[in-house]
């Protein structure tokens, strides 16, 4: 079978709690998801305002090559404003349970049924492809459910959609709920949302009862618990089923990333295909089997997606991913020294603390008997902030011992010491905050700051962590360790291609 993906992040997905995107975020999200390969874009809704309107508008001016749909009820007024926006078709949607028709439309199952007729013969006059969609439909009397579809599909519907939306199916209600509808004789849309955790399993087997279409939102976003994860769907269908879509799957990591900045809903890092430790191992024997055979302890590769493999210092990490950090670090320590390492590194991982390549460094070189080499170091660090100041920073570097001023302002006084420390090393590092992490480690005002940087400079990638009452020093010296580490492994880099020549 091979599955057309219909795109609601933009709709339901934006239903969220909290989340309210502006035209200029909607069309970034649309351009994204057009290039990631969705058959249908759902737009918006087009009656709900003039801004969504605008927003609509502008994705169906940027001549994308996905259909572009707008959410419509079963009212003139919407199917107006969606032809207004110009978009390829209309999501008409009506709900067909009694417990919405008696108790939120207050009408008889005849008037409802009359009204969404209406709506699709207008629709369709109009020259709108319709798919007529059932809302609640799994809570729906189904001789009745199938007595609106055969209605719409007679009065110009070409596509159909069954909506599960408050999450009451089970896969195997599903497979028989979808497969039914098939008998009508056009293609039909899954729509499930997750609020017993089912979504994705339900619309899998929807598709296997044969649905051609799925309803999803990348990151699963959407009211309540959520919609079909597009990420979870497409790739259960690649891996699992062996089963097609239009879907450029290594672009799913970078999609999901988009919109998780855009919406601001962040994802749990356990969040399957595109978490941060979907591809993320600690333990020991996993670690040393993905290392041998990734294939021992993932099921896909982060390739695939255009996610990335890491391996995380803690307490459960096995001794063959501490060698190898060494030995990338450009230290070479005998066993004895090693096993001091060893326990050094899972007694932090006791302590519940994650070992950056900071930590690693500066335990190694203490192991080796090795002073650290602090490169830069901070001399001097003044702030100024408050109500109608803009944040300013000044700091007095030394950078190799060489006495460096800069002043940076920023949106905050942590973001105005950053940018004065960069541009202080601008000489010897040209560096990029990847992220920046920051936990009250104890309760109270005065909590100690965990901060945990990750930097880039070029290829170099690394983290560094600093634990301080003051959340600014916390923030500088994690900054400050990081290009410590990225200027030291510079030097080693260095002096090995000389070593070469």
């Amino acid at each position: 079978m091979k599955a057309r993906i219909f795109d609601t992040t933009l709709r339901d997905g934006e239903q969220t709690p909290g989340v309210s995107l502006t035209p200029d975020q909607k069309l970034r999200i649309a351009v994204k998801l057009d290039n990631l390969g969705v058959d249908v874009i759902e737009a918006g809704s087009a009656i709900t305002s003039s801004g969504e309107r605008e927003g609509i508008k502008s994705i169906v001016s940027e001549g994308l090559s996905a259909e572009i749909c707008s959410f419509a009820r079963a009212m003139r007024i919407d199917v107006d404003a969606a032809l207004e926006c110009g978009v390829d078709s209309v999501h008409l949607v009506v709900p067909t349970s009694d417990l919405h028709i008696e108790h939120k439309l207050r009408k008889t199952r005849e008037e409802v049924k009359a009204t969404a007729i209406d709506a699709v013969e207008y629709a369709v006059d109009n020259g709108l492809l319709v798919e007529l969609s059932a809302e609640d439909a799994t809570r729906s009397d189904y001789n009745y459910l199938k007595q609106v579809f055969n209605e719409g599909i007679e009065a110009g519907a070409r596509r159909i959609c069954a909506c599960d939306t408050v999450g009451m199916l089970t896969p195997e209600k599903a497979y028989e709920f979808y497969g039914g509808l098939t008998q009508l004789g056009v293609p039909l849309s899954a729509h499930c949302h997750n609020d017993f955790g089912l979504a994705v399993a339900n619309t899998l087997s929807g598709l296997r009862g044969g649905a051609s279409q799925a309803h999803v939102t990348v990151n699963g976003i959407g009211e309540r618990a959520g919609n079909a994860s597009l990420e979870e769907v497409v790739v259960s269908l690649y891996s699992l089923y062996n089963s097609k879509t239009n879907i450029n799957i290594e672009m799913l990591y970078e999609t999901s990333k988009t919109v998780a900045r855009m919406t601001g809903i962040y994802l749990q890092p356990n969040k399957a295909i595109v978490g941060e430790n979907a591809f993320a191992h600690e333990s020991g024997i996993h670690s040393d089997g993905v290392i041998k055979k990734a294939e021992t302890y993932e099921p896909i590769t982060p390739e695939l997606v255009g996610h990335k493999r890491r391996f995380v210092m803690g307490k459960h990490v096995g001794s063959h991913i501490i060698r190898k950090r060494i030995k990338e670090m450009g230290l070479r320590v005998d066993d004895a020294r090693f096993e001091q390492i060893f326990q050094r590194v899972k007694a932090l991982g006791d302590m519940g603390k994650c070992v950056t390549d900071v930590d690693l460094q500066a335990i190694a070189e203490d192991a080796l008997g090795v002073l650290a080499e602090k490169p830069v170091e901070l001399e001097e660090l003044t702030i100024v902030s408050g109500n109608k100041v803009t944040p300013t920073a000044s700091v007095k570097i030394n950078v190799d011992g060489s006495e460096k001023v800069e002043a940076g302002v920023g949106v905050g006084p942590v973001d105005a010491a950053i940018v004065a420390i960069k541009k202080s090393i601008m000489d010897v590092a040209d560096i990029q905050l990847e992220e920046y992490h920051v936990d009250a480690i104890t309760g109270g005002t005065d909590a100690l700051i965990d901060v945990v940087v990750k930097l880039k400079n070029g290829d170099n990638i690394v983290t560094a962590r600093s634990t301080q009452p003051d959340i600014i020093m916390a923030s500088v010296e994690a900054v400050l360790g990081g290009v410590n580490k990225i200027v030291s492994d510079q030097k080693i880099k260095e002096s090995e291609e000389k070593d070469k020549t």
